[in-house]
Parts: structure tokens; C-alpha cells; sequence
């Protein structure tokens, strides 16, 4: 993972590109929302902790799901199991990142800058590097232009956005 942080491709053939390298990786990012949703149901009750565990399950399933028929018609799906695979696991990075990024966030703000415009710089530096590791990913793990790898981030951002949004949009608030 770190080398794809840093930007080497090589990085993409240490991921495995099998099924069962592609179920392991989505292990842990379903793991965890299953833990959290067991202690919401007691904190914030079932009918809280149930939705906030489909939002999560969406937003991590939905990738996978666009990114293999776009990849498909494309004639890239030999190539779709590795670039999975690492999309899941690569997606530590972001937290891990924020994590190192609060350091020079907090001396920053020690030192007199605005919390607003430091936080919001934060959220747009995770934001940016985000869609650059996506696309770094897309470019290098299923071999496309530059140009179908923006395409591939956008599309699949957007519908994940999508299905993670629009339901709570369209559903009446029973509050």
C-alpha cells in the first residue's frame, strides 16, 4: 500500500487477483460497519443502526459493482479482480493519512490560522488525493488511458454517491 500511496505502479502486482484475495480485502471494511451497527443497536437503536450499516455496506459495495461493468465493457475484467483488490485495501490509506495530515492541522491552528479554512483545506487535500489514488489505481491496475481513468473515478464516485444518497433523500422522515 505504501508504494501505491507514493505513486509506484509496482505497488498494484503485490495485491493478489483472485476471488478469494478480492473477499479478503472486503473483510475488514464490512467487519468493522457489522461491530459498530452491534453497538448501535444499543446506543441509537435498531432502526438507527440497521440504515447506517446499509449506507456503509452501499458505499462499500458499490465500487466493486460499477467498476467491474465498466471495466467489462471495456475489456479489462482479466485485470478487475487486482484492481479491486487493491482499491479495498488501498482505501487504509485515506484514514492513515488524515491521521499524519493532523499534526501540521494542529500546529497551524496553534500558530493562528483559522480553524475553518484549515479544516476545510484538510477536506480538500483528502478529497484530491483521494481521486488521485482512485485514478492512479484505475490508470495503472487496469491498464487505461488517463483519460478513461478519470472517466472510471467519476462514474464510479458519482454512483456510489448516488446510491448512498439518494434513498435518504426520497425517504420520508419518520424521526
Amino acid at each position: 500500500m505504501f508504494r501505491i500511496a507514493i505513486g509506484r505502479a509496482e505497488g498494484i502486482a503485490c495485491f493478489g487477483g483472485t476471488v478469494q484475495a478480492f473477499l479478503a480485502s472486503l473483510a475488514p471494511l464490512i467487519a468493522f460497519p457489522l461491530v459498530g451497527a452491534g453497538f448501535g443497536l444499543f446506543t441509537e437503536g435498531p432502526r438507527r443502526a440497521l440504515t447506517d450499516l446499509a449506507m456503509t455496506l452501499c458505499a462499500v459495495l458499490t465500487p466493486a459493482v460499477l467498476s467491474f461493468e465498466i471495466a467489462r465493457r471495456w475489456n479489462r475484467r482479466e485485470a478487475w479482480l487486482r484492481y479491486a483488490t487493491a482499491f479495498n485495501w488501498c482505501e487504509w490509506i485515506l484514514p492513515v493519512l488524515a491521521v499524519f495530515a493532523m499534526l501540521p492541522m494542529s500546529i497551524a491552528v496553534g500558530a493562528g490560522a483559522s480553524q475553518g479554512i484549515v479544516a476545510a483545506g484538510f477536506v480538500l487535500f483528502l478529497g484530491f488525493y483521494a481521486l488521485w489514488l482512485h485514478w492512479f489505481l484505475a490508470r495503472n491496475a487496469l491498464s487505461l488511458s488517463g483519460l478513461r481513468a478519470v472517466l472510471l473515478v467519476l462514474l464510479v464516485n458519482a454512483g456510489t454517491a448516488a446510491a448512498v444518497l439518494i434513498p435518504g433523500l426520497l425517504a420520508p422522515d419518520r424521526g
